[in-house]
């Protein structure tokens, strides 16, 4: 249970740590490629951890030194499984659809599963999509989801369409590993596309490592086959999700906090744009190469389209219960697939401690300025919830949090740099 101490008037520098998505990303183009890459200011957190750990179980040496993860590339060649391998990959939506194209490569027989959360959480148009492309692979107990059965083989290639409406993991997935199959692979994408900037950074990773992608306007893609990637160093930025409860934390308070090694002119995270959310709101935002300040200012109620920024939602509805007005968030049909029911579990403990919320079927109405009174709240073990509900008590004493090293999930320093807040005198009225 983690009681938030009330603040305002923060005034503070924090430095963020890095990426989880690109690290993910990098982990698996190094574990591709031929010969040793050097990862700097990797996230090492409880999903990537996952990641590492089912990547080393098919062959894969890493090991972490002087606070870098080094690996061994294996150049898409794994060795062969005698027996069924199972790889458990707890809550990690991201590390499970990113590894499975991966797991096609290999030979032998694996089962691909996780926490009952987890085998709720929909993998099936990848599974499609590979099965398609010519792997043996399937959902053996729930259609469309986890746990997945994957007869490896390699993957033949050809054309396929994908749907990416719940989400664009399963697009990144394919591209990952889509150098090493037998053909080219062409993938068209049926239907909208949810969490574009995802696919950005994807492409950007594999550009990075030695492979090109050709992209038709988000519509098609193109991987050729018989590329490779080449190991490098590389150092990864922090993260954008993680620095926006920071900065979320001056917009409530009224305070300044400056995020480090956050890149807002070159990074590609399209969290980044929740800056421009909290400007349009009311606070003053000022960007360096490497990092951003953010100022608390009055604020009012806005209109946003998060498909694009859908881990912003609860950042965005923690702070609308402080502003002006209402708070409109739409297009997030696809938060019902995360860690938690995001929209549900957001309008479930939001109104526990008072605030009037909307539920809608694809978003949430918030009005904010509504009297709040402090409560047991419940995270859901949903990381991105616990961190919210940790800006919504710098406003609210004595609010509690359970289960609140769900965090580790992503942010595993998350509550010992929440401490470290300097503050001014506490005025939380």
């Amino acid at each position: 249970m983690k009681d938030v101490k009330c603040r305002s008037g923060l005034d503070t520098t924090i430095r963020i740590p890095g990426s989880k998505s690109i690290t993910h990303r990098v982990i698996i183009a190094a574990s591709l490629a031929e010969g040793r890459s050097v990862l700097t200011d990797f996230l090492e957190c409880e999903d990537t951890l996952y990641t590492i750990d089912a990547l080393r179980k098919i062959g894969v040496e890493m090991f972490i030194e002087d606070n870098k993860l080094k690996i061994e590339g294996t150049g898409g060649k794994f060795r062969p499984g005698l027996h069924r391998k199972e790889l458990y990959l707890g809550n990690s939506g991201t590390s499970l659809r990113l590894l499975l194209s991966v797991v096609a490569l290999c030979k032998g027989e694996f089962l691909m599963t996780g926490t009952q959360r987890m085998l709720k959480r929909p993998i099936g148009p990848l599974v499609v999509a590979l099965n398609r492309l010519g792997v043996d692979t399937s959902c053996i107990e729930q259609d469309g989801c986890p746990p997945v059965r994957i007869k490896a083989n390699g993957i033949r290639g050809g054309n396929v369409s994908i749907k990416a409406n719940q989400s664009s993991q399963f697009l990144s997935s394919l591209l990952l590993s889509g150098p090493y199959a037998d053909n080219d692979i062409r993938i068209k994408i049926a239907g909208q596309m949810v969490s574009k900037p995802y696919v950005d950074i994807t492409i950007d990773v594999m550009k990075q490592f030695g492979i090109q992608v050709e992209c038709d306007d988000y519509d098609g893609f193109k991987i050729p086959s018989g590329q490779r990637y080449k190991a490098r160093e590389f150092r990864i930025q922090g993260d954008a999700s993680s620095a926006s409860y920071f900065w979320a934390a001056a917009a409530v308070t009224g305070g300044t906090i400056t995020t480090d090694n956050i890149y807002p002119y070159a990074t590609l995270q399209g969290d980044i744009s929740f800056l421009e959310i909290l400007g349009r709101m009311g606070c003053s935002i000022q960007k360096g190469a490497e990092h951003v300040a953010v100022q608390g200012c009055p604020l009012s109620g806005i209109e946003a389209d998060m498909k694009d920024l859908p881990d912003m939602v609860p950042t965005l509805a923690a702070v609308a219960l402080f502003v002006r007005g209402k708070t409109i968030i739409r297009n997030v049909s696809h938060l019902r697939h995360k860690e938690s029911d995001r929209l549900h579990a957001v309008a479930l403990e939001w109104r526990r401690i008072g605030g009037r919320v909307e539920e809608l079927p694809d978003g949430l109405i918030i009005h904010g300025g509504s009297p709040l009174s402090p409560a047991v709240v419940n995270p859901h073990n949903d990381h991105r919830l616990a961190m919210s509900l940790a800006v919504v008590g710098l406003r609210l004493p004595h609010l509690e949090i359970m289960d609140k090293d769900c965090v580790k999930k992503s942010f595993p320093t998350f509550w010992e740099l929440w401490n470290s807040l300097q503050e001014k005198p506490p005025n939380c009225g």
